[in-house]
């Protein structure tokens, strides 16, 4: 009787909120992933798992190969963060992988980490940011989320950037000496700006500014940071050429330059998921 009311109920969330697919199931967090879930929930929960049920495949559309798609029941152990309030039992959807021998896990009394939303008008009930934004908990998963979620939630928190407005170059009266300006888009228009420094016989120098000031002064963000993960993971690998505002084709090779130079700073985002 449980089981055919957890399938139930698990079949009516599957069609009216489908979850996207993942390919494989990810081992390793990277600290891209664990911001990328953290930014898309409102809910970031530590909970431990009380029943489990698997959803027949046919009432699992978009399930991987491979995987399995279950009905869980869990308790509330600790909200980590969170802009609504949640109860102490929970009910949620979740991708995952099966075993070596094929047979589903068995996920009762293990302890996880949710990134998700609330379900409106479905008290008690979660759906998951995605497929399987579901982690086996471990005091060290927790120690490295709780500064990325403190990070998000601050005032002071960088805006996301969606593109890049304008690029200019300009070259000094130096031989060897010019500036780059790249202006970016950012989904609630906080100013952002990039600005590329050379001067003869010295390393190129960069920094961003995260406010209305252009600062020659900025300095790069730090690998592993809030701001260094606002553009390493968003900034497209070569500079568009509709961005680019130099007028002749010596200034606006140089700007093409000098975005490369900073994506090559940046270094790789490390996202694994999508």
């Amino acid at each position: 009787m449980i089981r055919k009311t957890l399938l139930a109920c698990a079949a009516a969330i599957a069609l009216s909120a489908p979850l996207s697919a993942q390919d494989r199931p990810v081992v390793s967090q990277s600290y891209a992933d664990l911001v990328a879930l953290s930014d898309g929930a409102a809910l970031v929960i530590r909970a431990e798992v009380r029943k489990q049920a698997e959803v027949e495949p046919e009432r699992a559309p978009g399930l991987a190969p491979g995987h399995a798609r279950l009905y869980l029941e869990a308790r509330t152990q600790t909200l980590i963060a969170g802009s609504v309030p949640v109860g102490e039992d929970l009910r949620y959807l979740v991708d995952v992988p099966l075993g070596e021998n094929g047979k589903v896990p068995k996920l009762k009394k293990q302890e996880v980490i949710l990134f998700a939303r609330p379900v409106t008008g479905r008290p008690g009930e979660i759906q998951l940011v995605d497929s399987s934004s579901q982690l086996p908990y471990s005091p060290e998963l927790e120690a490295r989320l709780r500064p990325i979620l403190s990070d998000l939630a601050s005032p002071q928190a960088p805006p996301t950037v969606i593109g890049i407005s304008d690029a200019f170059a300009v070259e000094g009266t130096l031989v060897g000496e010019s500036e780059t300006q790249l202006f970016l888009d950012t989904r609630n228009d906080g100013p952002v700006s990039v600005t590329i420094v050379r001067r003869p016989g010295q390393a190129p120098r960069w920094g961003v500014s995260w406010t209305e000031i252009v600062d020659q002064a900025a300095r790069p963000p730090r690998t592993g940071t809030l701001e260094w993960y606002r553009l390493a993971c968003t900034l497209p690998a070569e500079l568009p050429g509709t961005a680019n505002l130099s007028r002749d084709s010596r200034t606006r090779a140089l700007a093409e330059r000098d975005y490369a130079f900073v994506i090559e700073q940046l270094g790789p985002c490390g996202r694994t998921r999508g």
